[in-house]
């Protein structure tokens, strides 16, 4: 239960002006930090915390949250308008979203993405407030065989990213996962596809896979076009924007009210598993939001759901990550390690204590997370209508910048010229595979969850041999079981679902 006169106290503790200061800072660098291809939450994140040294706790941890929050939406900003993915989080946001803004509606695009965050990031804020001791001990739960089952859940998602055809989507998301494998092998270190090269030891950074797949790619696409005698803009439809708002009508918004509601807490609920974090929640999201579609053949080709489902359910899964950090000191992805680190320089263990003598402290950030969600939905619908316009740009004029920040942000990742090697080759790879019919999507999901799905496949075997056997495993691990039925529930609901909007579109078409 929350204690009251500790929330009062943490909520006081936000009304001095260091801490409204380091909040607005906190959110307004996020939202540019996440915004610049390569410059992940968690980079933003680490340039922070020498920065807080100075800081009260309850200041330094709120910047610190607020900029986790806002770099997860800033991803969508370039994911939208230049079909370039700010952070790995906002991947899914640049299928639906780039076609919204090659129609002219990159400004509602913008609005609804701007919503979806809020909402997503409020949701999970509130659970964390009201729930976090309960759910983060439940995370305790999960062994190899669950973090497994749940990369295989993540799986499924493919069959909705393929695009016009199943068996090329299929194609990319294996292709996704043999590359996944190149490095050390997790269990016996032996290398992998490396081809001899040391750098490859490590596996293909992902990042620089990303930029390339999506943002090179689709610059070398646009100049190819443009090569060809189409059009120097990505906007098809420059009315569209011109008379566009930040926002669709009321009429087309509250039909998003029910995929917000529900990719918040599914967000919420996978930001709590380790290893799950903001990408995975991001494309399980947009997969639940195409099955449970009226107009599933929409998604792909500029589908508000499609934004909103994504949107809502990676800022959703900043919250739940936080709830196993503060309450069991078990960071479930890079940047919740960072602010792990970042919590004990100021003083505040995780665990029982965060909630007796630092109460006041933990409710003041918590309440710090939600204001900074509530923050980032009114600056961003402020300024969808403005940022909006960079897509006008001819694209003698955006390809450039584009790749030469692409370039910046791989470079600054690691300081390694050979991940900018890396992103190139994987834009000639995303553009080949574009002018070939294949979907890039199921490629990034596979490489995202290989090693996950490997590592912890193999980790599983072998406590399953000290158990009797895969079966007596599985069968005494009730959690395991539920996330198996939501396997098989996944892969036969796209049948489920299609049968449903069927008669749903006979009694409308009887009444």
């Amino acid at each position: 239960m929350v204690d009251a006169a500790s929330l009062i106290a943490g909520f006081q503790s936000l009304l001095s002006l260091d801490v409204l200061i380091a909040l607005i800072a906190g959110t307004v660098g996020g939202m540019v930090i996440g915004a610049l291809p390569g410059f992940s939450a968690a980079m933003g994140v680490s340039l922070l915390i020498p920065i807080t040294y100075g800081m009260s706790p309850v200041a330094a941890l709120t910047m610190l949250v607020a900029m986790y929050t806002s770099a997860i939406y800033g991803g969508s900003i370039t994911a939208i308008l230049c079909h370039t993915p700010g952070t790995p989080a906002s991947a899914a946001t640049a299928i639906d979203g780039y076609q919204l803004t090659k129609q002219g509606r990159g400004m509602e695009a913008m609005g609804v993405a701007t919503l979806g965050s809020a909402v997503g990031g409020t949701v999970s804020a509130i659970a964390m407030l009201l729930i976090a001791p309960a759910l983060g001990a439940f995370s305790l739960k999960f062994s190899v065989l669950e973090y497994f089952l749940l990369a295989v859940f993540g799986l499924t998602v493919i069959a909705s990213l393929a695009g016009e055809s199943l068996i090329k989507g299929l194609f990319s998301g294996v292709l996704g996962l043999l590359l996944g494998c190149v490095g050390l092998d997790a269990i016996s270190g032996y290398p992998r596809m490396t081809m001899g090269l040391v750098q490859l030891e490590d596996g293909i950074n992902f990042v620089p896979a990303l930029i390339g797949l999506f943002s090179v790619a689709q610059v070398m696409t646009l100049a190819y076009d443009v090569h060809h005698g189409k059009s120097g803009s990505v906007i098809e439809d420059e009315e569209n924007l011109k008379k566009g708002r930040a926002l669709p009508p009321w009429s087309e918004l509250k039909t998003l009210v029910p995929t917000m509601v529900r990719c918040s807490l599914v967000g919420t609920l996978v930001g709590i598993v380790p290893a799950a974090g903001a990408g995975v929640s991001s494309w399980i999201c947009y997969s639940m939001g195409k099955k449970f579609s009226k107009h599933p053949e929409k998604f792909g080709h500029g589908a508000l759901e499609g934004v909103a489902s994504c949107e809502t359910g990676n800022n959703a899964a900043t919250g739940g990550a936080l709830i196993p950090l503060i309450t069991l000191a078990l960071p479930g992805s890079t940047v919740a390690a960072i602010l792990l680190g970042g919590m004990m320089i100021h003083g505040l263990t995780p665990g029982a204590s965060m909630f007796t003598k630092n109460a006041a402290t933990t409710y003041g950030i918590m309440i710090g997370f939600l204001l900074a969600n509530i923050l980032m939905g009114a600056i961003g619908l402020f300024a969808a209508r403005y940022i909006a316009r960079v897509s006008s740009l001819p694209m003698g004029i955006l390809g450039p910048v584009i790749v030469a920040l692409c370039a910046i942000g791989t470079f600054a990742i690691r300081n390694n010229i050979f991940d900018v090697g890396v992103m190139l080759v994987f834009g000639l790879i995303g553009f080949i595979l574009k002018k070939a019919g294949f979907a890039a999507p199921p490629m990034i999901l596979g490489m995202v969850l290989s090693e996950i799905c490997e590592s912890n496949w193999r980790r599983a075997v072998i406590l399953a041999g000290a158990k009797g056997g895969m079966l007596n495993y599985f069968l005494g691990r009730p959690i395991a079981i539920v996330l198996a039925v939501l396997i098989v529930a996944s892969l036969f609901s796209p049948v489920i679902m299609k049968i449903v909007n069927k008669k749903a579109h006979a009694i409308e078409k009887q009444s």
